[in-house]
């Protein structure tokens, strides 16, 4: 008889993400083949999890065709050699896609109908690029007034923000930005994003084949002085610049997930616990502030404040955004519990792939830091969203983290 289960994150993979484009190092590779990597990567590294006990496989992808379509949660599993007994299916909520696989996942894994599932997602912008050719919003959108003409131009939402809160200034923007290369780089350097990344094997425009190993977009060069000299693409004199922007990317994720029986039964080891999770509608116009509706909603549900969370992982659309939060929950700029190793601005935000990216690395910095209790993770989302999940860390010992010497 089904039993009401906690939800465990039991671990997670991804790829190298890669610069979209035809100049990026995933041009040749295709979007199922990036979310077959993931997959094996994930259950070769968890090899006491019998593969016909997983009970179902959701993938999202924002732009669903052509590599990317066909019901990508079932054609994937079959491709990454699962039991043809495991069924997969396909989920969209833009950037909180991969988010969003995960909750489902989890709300059937809470209610006792599933033990194990495989959820993520994956975007090849350099093929499916977002709005493209066969977007076809519907006219009443526009002949009724519900959105404006523009609410899906990502980049000229965030110069809205700007204009909404004159405090949220460009030069604090250019700062986060440089100090997201500069994590990044040094995370990089200590190893600690490594361990989660999944080698592809990569073929060139001139047929010669190489290894991704690495987040393609980095540039831990920037400076201030750089980022001011940069054009505002989406606004003439605006305040949004690519050294401030998720770059377009390629890349896939993939999250193994279970409920108590089955971390019991298996002898599982979780990575995190899933405390509470909410998702939030805002203007589309101004989308970057839904991870703050969505982030009061799932502390609401934990029962928990925001000084309860020892750890964030917000996504990086673009830097404004995050600082919208920021300030909303009266976080300083530079606080140190705030993606510690970097974000989207630079290892790249392939939307419907991000929210699982976010978890892998709060699951990892979890393993570092005994004495934080509760993480965050969080995002904004096209047509006016926010996702936000909250975690448990399971090495909690409540000591306080010693200072250093």
């Amino acid at each position: 008889m089904a039993e009401i289960s906690d939800v465990y994150f039991i671990d997670g993979m991804r790829t190298p993400f890669g610069r979209a484009g035809e100049k990026g190092m995933y041009w040749n590779t295709r979007a199922d083949d990036l979310v077959v990597k993931a997959i094996r990567g994930v259950v070769e590294r968890n090899p006491d999890v019998p593969l016909d006990r997983i009970d179902d496989v959701a993938i999202a992808a924002t732009t669903q065709q052509g590599d990317q379509g066909l019901t990508l949660g079932r054609t994937a599993a079959i491709l990454a050699g699962l039991p043809q007994s495991v069924p997969g299916f396909a989920i969209d909520r833009m950037c909180a896609g991969a988010m969003t696989s995960v909750t489902t996942m989890a709300g059937s894994i809470g209610i006792g109908m599933y033990d194990l599932a495989l959820a993520g997602g994956v975007e090849h912008m350099g093929r499916h690029p977002l709005g493209g050719a066969d977007t076809d919003p519907n006219p009443r959108f526009l002949t009724e007034k519900l959105v404006s003409a523009d609410a899906l131009n990502m980049g000229i939402t965030a110069e809205r923000l700007h204009d909404r809160f004159p405090v949220l200034t460009k030069e604090r923007a250019d700062r986060f930005g440089m100090r997201s290369q500069h994590k990044a780089q040094a995370a990089y350097d200590a190893g600690k994003l490594q361990p989660d990344l999944v080698p592809v094997a990569v073929k060139s425009a001139d047929g010669a084949w190489g290894l991704a190993t690495e987040d393609e977009g980095r540039r831990p060069e920037t400076t201030m002085e750089g980022l001011a000299q940069l054009k505002t693409p989406f606004r003439p004199h605006g305040r949004v610049t690519a050294g401030t922007s998720s770059p377009l990317t390629d890349g896939a994720t993939i999250s193994l997930l279970a409920g108590s029986h089955a971390v019991k039964e298996l002898g599982l080891t979780p990575k995190m616990r899933m405390v509470s999770f909410g998702f939030a509608g805002v203007q589309p116009e101004v989308m970057g502030i839904g991870p703050i509706p969505s982030t009061e909603k799932a502390l609401a549900k934990a029962g928990l404040t925001i000084d309860d969370i020892g750890l964030f992982e917000l996504n990086e659309a673009f830097a404004v955004q995050v600082l919208s939060l920021l300030d909303h929950f009266g976080i300083d700029d530079d606080d140190p519990r705030v993606n510690p190793w970097g974000g989207a601005i630079a290892v790249g935000h392939p939307l419907a792939a991000s929210g699982v990216r976010l978890m892998i690395q709060l699951a990892a910095q979890f393993a570092e830091r005994p004495d934080v209790r509760y993480g965050l993770t969080a995002m904004c989302v096209g047509l006016g969203q926010g996702g936000s999940v909250i975690w448990e860390n399971p090495h909690y010992t409540g000591k306080k983290k010693s200072p250093k010497k």
